[in-house]
């Protein structure tokens, strides 16, 4: 391609590493309707990755692309990876990695992380969702923040906040630390403080770890299941402030939720957290360092109740089609190269 030809827009095809848009509020989701026109996104079948058009390939979470159920599973899943890799590689395919979280969620075998760190040393240009995000080996990055979801929920109603209702929400994994908040309700002698447990866990011992504590516990109630878009505004705008225990923390679409939905959060402190609660504002996000203790929670809580005024989180540089813009940009000049 000339120099001339390089600088008319065009439109790329970008193949990403995930399954089609469905009515959910995943991350793929919102990265599509905010998607330029000149931004063609394809959806994952391994059919598409070896015999498809497209101009990039865009992976996310790339762990879920080796592994099974089974060890022949696995095995089957790694070497078609192993083949991709190859195949991106001969046909000059740019790869582009958004790094969504530092580690995976659950950690996987000596073999994935090798294939993890071969993947990453074959990947043209890392997406960082936040400013404290390091480029892996040092590699080509831009940031492009996680974009907000205030669109999304705009059509449906907002409740009434419940004094003292505490929520938790979100995929339930055990690093974000659902058993510490449980233990620290059964210490806590205030009664009229309430939880609220919404989302679906990943293994039944955390569900049964959940019920039993709903069982004891008249404080504690919880839904234990995938809610739509709906109910999930239902039942973040009906709390209090969201409370998000989790022992590490890097990116998190669910306080992300919270705040397009204007409640304040209380999270640990991280990197990533601080530069979030700079961007948006104070009186939002509320960082503890160390063990999460009910003397800080009713800190936070007497504080939201003695500010004046309201001013909701500045979360204008979140804006989908700013997001699906900045892509753009960043495989246009990784393609001009």
């Amino acid at each position: 391609m000339s120099t001339e030809d390089a600088s008319v827009p065009r439109t790329i095809k970008v193949l990403h590493s995930v399954a089609a848009p469905t009515a959910t509020t995943k991350f793929i989701n919102q990265l599509a309707d905010g998607a330029p026109p000149l931004l063609e996104l394809k959806y994952f079948s391994w059919s598409t990755a070896f015999k498809g058009n497209y101009d990039v390939f865009h992976v996310h979470w790339p762990e879920y692309l080796m592994r099974g159920s089974s060890f022949l599973g696995r095995l089957r899943q790694r070497i078609r990876f192993l083949r991709l890799l190859s195949h991106l590689k001969s046909k000059r395919i740019p790869l582009v990695r958004t790094l969504h979280n530092l580690e995976p969620h659950e950690r996987g075998s000596w073999v994935e992380r090798r294939l993890l760190a071969l993947c990453d040393s074959r990947t043209d240009l890392f997406v960082l969702l936040n400013p404290a995000t390091v480029s892996p080996m040092n590699k080509p990055s831009v940031v492009i923040l996680h974009g907000h979801y205030r669109h999304r929920f705009a059509q449906y109603p907002h409740e009434k906040p419940n004094d003292q209702l505490l929520l938790n929400f979100g995929l339930i994994r055990p690093y974000k630390g659902i058993e510490d908040l449980l233990e620290l309700f059964r210490g806590w002698t205030n009664h009229d403080v309430n939880l609220r447990i919404v989302g679906k866990p990943i293994d039944p011992s955390l569900a049964q770890q959940i019920s039993g504590a709903v069982d004891v516990d008249r404080r504690i109630t919880c839904e234990l299941r995938f809610v739509d878009d709906a109910e999930l505004v239902r039942e973040v705008t009906s709390a209090e402030i969201v409370i998000l225990p989790y022992r590490e923390m890097h990116n998190s679409g669910t306080l992300l939720v919270a705040l397009s939905l204007n409640r304040p959060v209380i999270v640990p402190w991280s990197e990533s957290n601080d530069a979030i609660s700079k961007e948006i504002g104070s009186g939002w996000i509320f960082q503890y360092e160390g063990t999460l203790t009910h003397q800080f929670i009713e800190g936070v809580l007497d504080s939201i109740r003695t500010r004046t005024g309201f001013i909701s989180p500045d979360l204008a540089l979140r804006d989908w089609s700013h997001v699906g813009e900045l892509h753009y940009r960043a495989y246009s000049s990784l393609l001009s190269r």
